[in-house]
């Protein structure tokens, strides 16, 4: 890469990263699967978002038996062992010094095929381990504004959110409105008008006191979700997961989201409408109770 492509990146350090691809730790400049891997024929990959505080993996487990579950709903063969993909991370990392500030996209294709076409049946090598860690913050370090996209959230009578899987053309639509609307990112609906999730990130509310996200049918049960929703009670917060109406997102006291690319975001314009002034009281006593938890837990890296 040359000094004016690193100049352009996010953060310049990114330029000379090694990436795990296929079992080999490659330069970014070579970090390539081929024209005939799954991913590139028809978007036929899983993947995990992953990220990297003071020496250890927020979640690691919780991400790997995700994984391991997209891959076995659909049916890839040979997949990898946690054993197997554990210690690609942990290599990944090392070769790049990286421990802490890292984000990394692990992602699982069905493999290279000996022919062009979707059908798995060509599919004769095994499936190929992408570990790509960056140099990378939250990508919401301020409060965010939404609209609302025209594209509705996939339902698992089409496709089952569950699959944490690379087709994400449902969610990069939406992405696009956002975009092209000037906001930070769009929050989707699901086919019976209920909110969903945004294109990117789950969504919770406060009301009254409550804590509330809508029911993982349509959209992914995020696992940073899981650990909130966990937090929350622990902390004797009335939780709830439910259908809920724009309506109830436009008169909430409280809007935030989660994710691993963006922690715990406060949302605090919707559509042109403003949320808050501020984040609210109950995101920020959940943005402490997560800072404390991923400072006291997760997988220590080797040394």
């Amino acid at each position: 890469m040359t000094n004016t492509d690193a100049a352009i990146l996010p953060d310049p350090r990114n330029a000379d990263i090694l990436v795990h691809i296929g079992g080999e730790l490659k330069p970014r400049a070579d970090a390539k699967v081929s024209v005939f891997d799954s991913s590139v024929q028809g978007g036929d990959a899983v993947w995990e978002g992953l990220r990297v505080y003071d020496g250890k993996i927020a979640e690691l487990d919780a991400h790997l038996r995700r994984l391991d579950a997209s891959a076995r709903a659909m049916a890839f063969t040979d997949i990898p062992d946690t054993a197997q993909v554990r210690n690609a991370i942990f290599e990944t990392l090392k070769a790049n010094g990286m421990r802490d500030g890292a984000h990394i996209r692990l992602t699982l294709t069905r493999g290279e095929k000996v022919t062009s076409g979707m059908n798995p049946r060509w599919n004769r090598s095994g499936s190929c381990l992408i570990v790509l860690a960056e140099w990378k913050p939250p990508i919401y370090p301020q409060p965010i504004r939404l609209i609302t996209s025209a594209i509705r959230r996939n339902t698992p009578q089409c496709l089952d959110s569950k699959i944490h899987h690379n087709n994400l053309i449902n969610n990069i639509l939406a992405c696009i409105e956002a975009n092209v609307a000037g906001v930070d990112s769009a929050l989707m609906l699901d086919i019976a008008g209920f909110v969903s999730e945004t294109n990117d990130t789950n969504v919770f509310l406060v009301r009254d006191g409550q804590l509330l996200t809508p029911h993982a049918d349509a959209c992914l049960p995020g696992i940073t979700r899981a650990v909130v929703l966990r937090l929350g009670r622990e902390a004797g917060l009335d939780c709830a997961e439910r259908n809920i109406s724009l309506t109830e997102i436009y008169t909430a006291d409280e809007v935030f989201t989660t994710g691993t690319m963006g922690e715990l975001t406060p949302v605090l314009e919707i559509d042109g409408r403003a949320t808050a002034s501020a984040p609210g009281p109950i995101t920020r006593q959940l943005q402490a109770l997560y800072a404390t938890h991923v400072a006291a837990s997760g997988t220590a890296l080797p040394l």
